[in-house]
């Protein structure tokens, strides 16, 4: 069964291909083995290595061998690689990029992309996404919302709405806010709380 294309970036192959870019590319100094890769992008090892091929070949990536564990990167001097970025980081950047900058937030205890990102990743035709709307659930203070907010913003290249909602909220929505957010598309950050 032939798959459609990305909603977010439908010059790739797959959502797989553009997260696994994405990991690379958005993480310019770390290096991944195939099994990291796997286990990040919850795939198959087969076909991380098959996808890694691919951009092996092209010079897209870089990699070295130690002992039998193979560690890829992207490859900074690549031709294509900053315009690359650039359109990784406003497709599939949110993901990649907000885990690292929300885990700084003391009293977060999960976290969540909704609105028009959430529902293209998840293949709901429309509209490019203009922001990227982020829910923290947890006891955060709205100070330190407000600075990673302002780094999300300039690490994405475009406007970051983080809202936070108290956990008894989120469990038991009274507002209609939390109760929209809850019924609409949602992709869960991987944050490490």
């Amino acid at each position: 069964m032939k798959q459609r294309p990305p909603t977010l970036a439908p010059l790739l192959r797959t959502d797989l291909q553009g997260d696994l870019l994405a990991a690379l590319f958005l993480h310019p100094s770390r290096e991944y083995t195939l099994t990291e890769l796997a286990d990040h992008l919850d795939a198959g090892l087969s076909t991380v290595h098959t996808e890694v091929e691919r951009l092996a070949e092209a010079g897209v990536i870089d990699e070295r061998r130690i002992g039998r564990a193979r560690l890829v990167r992207s490859n900074g001097d690549h031709p294509l690689t900053p315009s690359l970025t650039e359109l990784l980081t406003l497709t599939y950047g949110p993901p990649a990029v907000l885990p690292p900058l929300l885990s700084q937030l003391r009293g977060l205890e999960e976290a969540y992309l909704y609105g028009s990102w959430a529902a293209r990743r998840l293949g709901e035709p429309g509209p490019f996404p203009e922001d990227v709307d982020v829910l923290v659930v947890g006891a955060v203070s709205s100070r330190a919302a407000a600075r990673v907010q302002a780094e999300a913003t300039a690490a994405l290249h475009r406007d970051v709405n983080l809202t936070v909602l108290p956990r008894d909220e989120w469990d038991d929505p009274s507002t209609g806010f939390a109760k929209t957010v809850r019924d609409a598309p949602l992709v869960r950050l991987a944050v490490e709380a």
